[in-house]
């Protein structure tokens, strides 16, 4: 049986992902939401996953590099990454914060 949670900050400790970079995460069924804190110049290496992914920086800035592309986004600012687009990201040049919205969950990250 389905039931609702809630999350507690103390029930969200800080796990390493990448070097430089530390997370949760929180899953449904269907649905995560993962939060990172990024060191300045974290690389995530270029990759692509069947997830789409929703990012919204919270502080700091993140450059995405995607199709030829590269945009750097600031706080409050979003990128919409359809599944299995290859990208690259990486944090600037101050502590970064951002959230993930995935579909479907990233079983890795749980």
């Amino acid at each position: 049986m389905n039931t609702t949670k809630i999350y507690r900050k103390i029930d969200l400790p800080l796990k390493p992902a990448v070097a430089g970079a530390m997370m949760w995460a929180v899953g449904l069924e269907k649905s995560m939401l993962t939060y990172f804190e990024m060191e300045p110049d974290t690389r995530f290496a270029e990759h692509s996953h069947e997830a789409e992914q929703i990012t919204l920086v919270l502080g700091g800035e993140l450059t995405f590099v995607y199709e030829g592309k590269s945009v750097t986004l600031g706080p409050g600012e979003v990128i919409a990454i359809p599944s299995n687009v290859v990208h690259a990201v990486h944090s600037g040049a101050t502590i970064c914060k951002a959230v993930d919205a995935w579909s479907p969950v990233r079983k890795e990250y749980l």
